[in-house]
């Protein structure tokens, strides 16, 4: 399971570490928990990291080295930096109604918030063989 909606915040907390260029950024996102070890679709990053300089959230350079190709390389912008504030508001406010919901669900079923065997897949499922419940 991916979270690739939460994808623009993702890309403007990485860039706000350092900048980075497009292959790099997907493979940090594949390392986060968000998607798993799975790589996103990088024609989706690229899509996503154009929108954002059209926005004025980043902005892109080409670097030359030494050797190798010339590689697009993306900064986050003052404006990418509110906007990652502004991201991080927002998801703090989904967090909290999330584990509010979580824990209607939980009593509703009479589960423990401290139970062990619950899962994202459900109590006792093995959590990499899930259901989407949608």
């Amino acid at each position: 399971r991916s979270l690739s909606r939460l994808m623009p915040p993702a890309i403007l907390a990485l860039l706000a570490q350092e900048s980075m260029h497009g292959y790099v950024i997907v493979q940090r996102l594949a390392d986060t928990p968000m998607f798993g070890g799975i790589k996103p679709d990088a024609g989706g990053v690229y899509r996503t990291l154009k929108q954002m300089e059209a926005d004025g959230h980043v902005v892109s350079t080409w670097k030359t080295s030494g050797s190798g190709p010339a590689k697009h390389t993306f900064e986050l912008t003052d404006s990418g930096r509110a906007c990652l504030g502004r991201w991080t508001d927002t998801l703090r406010c989904y967090r909290d109604a999330i584990t509010e919901l979580l824990g209607m669900c939980r009593e509703s079923l009479g589960v423990s918030p401290e139970d062990p065997e619950w899962t994202c897949a459900g109590p006792g499922a093995d959590p990499g063989q899930g259901q989407d419940p949608a």
